[in-house]
């Protein structure tokens, strides 16, 4: 065995996320990768539901990705990792989730719409993350494709060092492949040639710009050695046209991955270093989670410490999976990434062995909904309960809440194209016909003003916590900041520890229901009793003393918003404007783009959770809208959305102590 281990680690490997905003084409391109590739002996289709990657019923059905899907090929001699990631902003905790394993993207924009909403989110969190990324135009033999508008709008709105690398030979439904730039004798239209990527390049290399500023010729293989250096660097980005759905640009793409690409870092031979990117259930294997490996090996048989748990369990197998296929590879290796079975209790981001290797996770998908789930039947709610607990185990920003005294289920979603998907999902997978309410927003609170919350829970004894909170309004966006002043002699560091846990708990529901966001809670005064105090007094003292601090301060409503970009046709600019006034929107001025009405601006979700459909009928399905999660910000006077609490409000102090001691009756 450690022959073979030895063996594979000397083999070149890359691991590369797939992604786009919905529609570029990311599915079909990892179908012909894998085709070209020779992994697959036949092209599969998105439209028909035979594409390799789309392995669940609902994703055949529907023709679009809901999860992110694994497959490996290889193209000379180096292994690829490829995921390609769901496309659609419902599915977009899936892509949060794959571009934390990535050492490099492949980021695919649509030669005919060009930049949208999510191709900029997606490419702000590859630059946050320093993910070495290529650029690739699809559809150019589209009817309105055009690859120098698309490279003026990534200019514009992603990054001024897209260097084209491949000239687009005709367009539209001439476009008959890509001419390779770098090399020497390459013509190519202007933006697309040689004289172009030396320009950009000698922004970055002082070499360059010498030898560019006195005109002097740069041979072309010393312009791909600077396009390698700086693009592994991530401060370059190759920028590549293709056709996907004919098979037109994916080679030259299979090259720019080994070429421009870097292969993984890390040691076998180091301890075990992982991370959990995504779970699923396995109808013989049970649970599989799925790891990359940073440093390390793990075997079948080994038993591995889940850090962020604290447990140790034994893995059963080790698998690769691809699409639909899976086999037993026997174990996995630092900078692999593979299927791994046995471990009952991992969740998804749980780090495997030393956390000391693992890059942070990046923050993308903030579900703004909410919704109740109803059974069928008073029977079929326990089945319910544990087909959506399996669920929010694939996708943990389910957040899946079972109220069992009020007999209410309730998940938090995106949108609903999710919702949808869920439906199909309960009734395909586990035989449940489940019904939806409509969804309503997430509303959230935040401190109006400074203030003290203080709490002496003494009675009824046995009990003695006394708690003082310092409560201060944060900036936006800034979540909990939690901090104590409180010395060990005054308050045990294992009663603090208690306080800090119950924190975030307490402030799920705030004055009006909402989680209490966007505050600094300072710990100022905390005593304990030698005799009477026990740690759970902290627990129940916790939420009287923050809800009591909350009461002073008052809470203001937020309200969460929409960063949209509408295009319609100029006709219809009018009627749009008219339609973001009555939605209480913040706008730009608009802009034309030839025969095109663009307007960018802020939307509240809550007066915008129909638009996309009247949009569409109004234009007559010629309106584009395109979104993305636009933070949170406080309500007009004239917004009230309150939340009936769950639970006995930490305020009516006598009745909260009786239900938290289980001595309420009711």
């Amino acid at each position: 065995m450690t022959n073979e281990i030895g063996k594979d680690l000397t083999i070149p490997r890359r691991n590369v996320g797939i992604f786009a905003h919905v529609d570029a084409g990311k599915t079909t391109t990892t179908e012909h990768l894998l085709y070209h590739s020779g992994r697959i002996r036949a092209l599969g289709s998105v439209d028909s539901g035979t594409a390799q990657t789309d392995s669940m019923d609902v994703e055949r059905e529907r023709g679009i990705s809901v999860r992110s899907a694994t497959t490996t090929f290889t193209w000379k001699e180096t292994s690829i990792n490829l995921v390609d990631t769901p496309g659609h902003v419902d599915f977009l905790s899936e892509v949060e989730r794959s571009l934390r394993v990535m050492d490099g993207a492949i980021l695919i924009v649509s030669a005919v719409e060009g930049v949208q909403s999510q191709t900029e989110m997606i490419w702000h969190a590859l630059q946050t993350l320093r993910i070495p990324t290529l650029l690739y135009v699809n559809k150019m033999d589209r009817i309105g494709a055009d690859a120098a508008r698309v490279l003026r709008d990534i200019e514009k709105q992603l990054t001024g060092m897209a260097v084209p690398i491949y000239a687009p030979l005709g367009a539209e439904d001439t476009f008959r492949g890509a001419e390779n730039v770098l090399i020497e004798g390459a013509s190519g239209a202007p933006s697309f040639d040689l004289a172009a990527a030396v320009e950009k390049l000698s922004e970055l290399d002082e070499q360059l710009l010498t030898s560019y500023i006195e005109g002097v010729p740069i041979p072309a293989r010393d312009v791909k050695a600077a396009l390698q250096r700086y693009t592994r660097q991530g401060q370059a980005f190759p920028l590549l046209v293709g056709a996907s759905s004919k098979g037109l640009g994916i080679e030259e793409l299979m090259e720019a991955i080994l070429d421009y690409l870097p292969g993984p870092s890390g040691s076998a031979e180091q301890p075990l270093s992982a991370v959990v990117f995504k779970v699923e259930r396995d109808k013989t294997m049970g649970r599989m989670a799925y790891v990359r490996l940073y440093e390390g090996t793990i075997r079948n048989r080994d038993t591995v410490l889940n850090a962020t748990r604290g447990v140790e369990e034994k893995v059963t197998q080790i698998r690769k999976i691809d699409g639909r296929r899976a086999e037993d590879i026997g174990y996995v290796a630092a900078g692999d990434i593979a299927a791994v079975c046995g471990l009952t209790q991992v969740r998804i981001g749980d780090v495997l062995g030393r956390p000391d290797a693992v890059p942070p996770a990046p923050r993308l998908a903030v579900p703004l909904l909410t919704v109740q789930v109803h059974a069928e039947s008073d029977a079929q709610y326990p089945a319910l309960v544990a087909a959506l607990q399996e669920l929010t185990d694939e996708d943990p920003l389910l957040d899946l809440q079972w109220l069992q005294e009020e007999r209410e289920l309730h998940v938090k979603v995106m949108g609903a194209i999710q919702l949808e998907i869920l439906t199909s999902l309960l009734a395909s997978r586990f035989g449940l016909h489940a019904r939806f309410d409509q969804p309503s927003v997430i509303y959230k609170e935040t401190p109006s003003q400074p203030g003290e919350g203080f709490i002496a829970y003494t009675m009824p004894k046995p009990c003695w916590a006394i708690l003082r909170f310092r409560i201060e309004p944060g900036a936006p966006g800034s979540g909990l900041v939690y901090a104590s002043q409180v010395r060990a002699d005054q308050l045990l560091a294992q009663y603090q520890s208690e306080v800090e846990r119950r924190v975030p708990e307490a402030l799920q529901q705030g004055l009006l229901g909402w989680e209490v966001t966007d505050l600094k809670v300072t710990l100022v005064e905390g005593e304990h009793h030698v005799w009477h105090t026990h740690p759970l007094d902290f627990a129940v003292a916790t939420p009287m003393g923050l809800m009591q601090g909350l009461a002073q301060t008052g809470t203001t409503l937020l309200e969460p918003m929409l960063q949209v970009r509408i295009t319609v046709p100029e006709v219809y600019g009018g009627k749009v404007l008219s339609d973001l006034v009555q939605m209480r929107a913040i706008f730009d001025p608009p802009q034309l783009s030839g025969d095109r009405f663009v307007v960018e601006g802020r939307l509240p979700v809550a007066t915008s959770l129909d638009y996309p459909v009247k949009l569409s009928a109004m234009s007559g399905g010629r309106g584009v809208i395109t979104s993305s999660f636009g933070g949170y910000q406080p309500s007009p006077p004239d917004v009230h959305a309150e939340r009936r609490r769950r639970g006995v409000n930490p305020l009516d102090q006598s009745k909260y102590i009786l239900a938290v001691r289980k001595a309420l009756s009711t």
